[in-house]
Protein backbone atom coordinates (compact mmCIF):
# COMPACT_ATOMS: atom_id res chain seq x y z
CA UNK A 1 0.00 0.00 0.00
CA UNK A 2 1.56 3.54 -0.94
CA UNK A 3 0.24 6.58 0.25
CA UNK A 4 -0.01 9.55 -2.29
CA UNK A 5 0.20 13.02 -1.33
CA UNK A 6 -3.57 13.45 -1.36
CA UNK A 7 -4.14 10.85 1.35
CA UNK A 8 -4.95 8.28 -0.89
CA UNK A 9 -4.02 4.66 -0.26
CA UNK A 10 -3.44 2.87 -3.53
CA UNK A 11 -3.59 -0.71 -3.46
CA UNK A 12 -1.55 -2.98 -5.97
CA UNK A 13 -1.86 -7.25 -6.96
CA UNK A 14 1.36 -7.23 -4.84
CA UNK A 15 -0.50 -5.85 -1.62
CA UNK A 16 -3.91 -8.13 -1.99
CA UNK A 17 -1.50 -11.02 -2.53
CA UNK A 18 -0.40 -9.96 0.64
CA UNK A 19 -3.76 -9.65 2.74
CA UNK A 20 -5.30 -12.86 0.82
CA UNK A 21 -1.75 -15.05 1.70
CA UNK A 22 -2.81 -13.39 5.71
CA UNK A 23 -6.15 -14.45 5.57
CA UNK A 24 -5.22 -17.24 4.06
CA UNK A 25 -7.86 -16.79 0.94
CA UNK A 26 -6.63 -18.42 -2.38
CA UNK A 27 -6.46 -15.59 -5.07
CA UNK A 28 -5.76 -15.65 -8.48
CA UNK A 29 -3.49 -13.17 -10.56
CA UNK A 30 -6.56 -12.04 -12.13
CA UNK A 31 -8.37 -11.93 -8.72
CA UNK A 32 -5.40 -9.97 -7.24
CA UNK A 33 -5.78 -7.27 -10.04
CA UNK A 34 -9.66 -7.48 -9.89
CA UNK A 35 -9.28 -7.19 -6.38
CA UNK A 36 -6.78 -4.24 -6.37
CA UNK A 37 -9.18 -2.28 -8.43
CA UNK A 38 -11.65 -2.69 -6.23
CA UNK A 39 -10.12 -1.79 -2.95
CA UNK A 40 -8.78 1.16 -4.89
CA UNK A 41 -12.28 2.56 -6.07
CA UNK A 42 -13.47 1.83 -2.64
CA UNK A 43 -10.61 4.43 -1.10
CA UNK A 44 -11.59 6.83 -3.93
CA UNK A 45 -14.96 6.69 -2.31
CA UNK A 46 -13.38 7.32 1.03
CA UNK A 47 -11.21 10.31 -0.02
CA UNK A 48 -14.22 12.01 -1.32
CA UNK A 49 -16.54 11.44 1.82
CA UNK A 50 -13.27 13.14 3.38
CA UNK A 51 -13.69 16.22 1.35
CA UNK A 52 -17.21 17.20 2.05
CA UNK A 53 -16.94 19.55 4.72
CA UNK A 54 -19.21 18.76 7.91
CA UNK A 55 -18.40 22.17 9.90
CA UNK A 56 -21.28 22.96 11.62
CA UNK A 57 -22.62 19.54 11.26
CA UNK A 58 -24.33 17.84 14.49
CA UNK A 59 -23.09 14.26 14.55
CA UNK A 60 -26.04 11.84 14.16
CA UNK A 61 -25.91 8.29 15.13
CA UNK A 62 -28.82 7.41 13.30
CA UNK A 63 -32.07 8.68 11.86
CA UNK A 64 -34.77 6.83 12.31
CA UNK A 65 -35.86 8.67 15.69
CA UNK A 66 -36.81 4.68 16.95
CA UNK A 67 -35.64 5.03 20.94
CA UNK A 68 -34.27 2.06 22.57
CA UNK A 69 -36.40 -1.69 21.82
CA UNK A 70 -34.73 -3.96 23.73
CA UNK A 71 -36.62 -5.31 26.41
CA UNK A 72 -35.82 -7.20 30.10
CA UNK A 73 -34.68 -10.73 30.13
CA UNK A 74 -37.07 -13.04 30.98
CA UNK A 75 -36.58 -16.83 32.07
CA UNK A 76 -39.43 -18.59 30.60
CA UNK A 77 -39.22 -21.84 32.73
CA UNK A 78 -41.60 -23.54 30.34
CA UNK A 79 -39.36 -23.03 27.22
CA UNK A 80 -35.90 -24.42 29.18
CA UNK A 81 -35.02 -27.74 28.44
CA UNK A 82 -33.30 -29.78 31.59
CA UNK A 83 -29.84 -31.06 30.67
CA UNK A 84 -31.01 -34.23 30.14
CA UNK A 85 -33.09 -33.14 27.16
CA UNK A 86 -30.67 -31.13 25.80
CA UNK A 87 -28.43 -34.09 25.10
CA UNK A 88 -31.30 -36.35 24.70
CA UNK A 89 -30.11 -36.60 20.72
CA UNK A 90 -26.73 -35.46 20.85
CA UNK A 91 -24.25 -38.15 19.00
CA UNK A 92 -21.45 -37.87 21.40
CA UNK A 93 -21.50 -36.50 25.49
CA UNK A 94 -19.56 -36.68 27.89
CA UNK A 95 -19.43 -35.47 31.42
CA UNK A 96 -23.01 -34.03 30.30
CA UNK A 97 -21.42 -31.94 27.34
CA UNK A 98 -21.88 -31.96 23.91
CA UNK A 99 -18.79 -33.71 22.30
CA UNK A 100 -18.26 -32.29 18.97
CA UNK A 101 -15.16 -32.86 16.51
CA UNK A 102 -12.75 -30.33 16.44
CA UNK A 103 -12.91 -27.28 14.02
CA UNK A 104 -9.60 -25.48 15.04
CA UNK A 105 -6.35 -26.37 13.10
CA UNK A 106 -3.75 -28.18 15.33
CA UNK A 107 -1.44 -25.22 14.80
CA UNK A 108 -3.80 -22.39 15.73
CA UNK A 109 -4.83 -24.27 19.22
CA UNK A 110 -0.82 -24.57 19.67
CA UNK A 111 -0.35 -20.96 18.91
CA UNK A 112 -3.79 -20.14 20.72
CA UNK A 113 -2.30 -22.16 23.43
CA UNK A 114 1.23 -20.34 23.80
CA UNK A 115 -0.33 -17.13 23.85
CA UNK A 116 -2.20 -18.28 26.82
CA UNK A 117 0.59 -19.17 28.15
CA UNK A 118 2.75 -15.84 27.96
CA UNK A 119 4.73 -17.29 25.22
CA UNK A 120 5.97 -14.81 22.69
CA UNK A 121 5.69 -16.40 18.67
Amino acid sequence: MKTTKKSTITFSSQDVKKIAALAKIPVTPQEEQKLADGFNATMDVVDELFKVDVAGIEPTSQVTGLVNVFREDEVDATRQFSQEQALANAKRTYNGFFVVPQIIAPSFAKVSADRSAGKQE
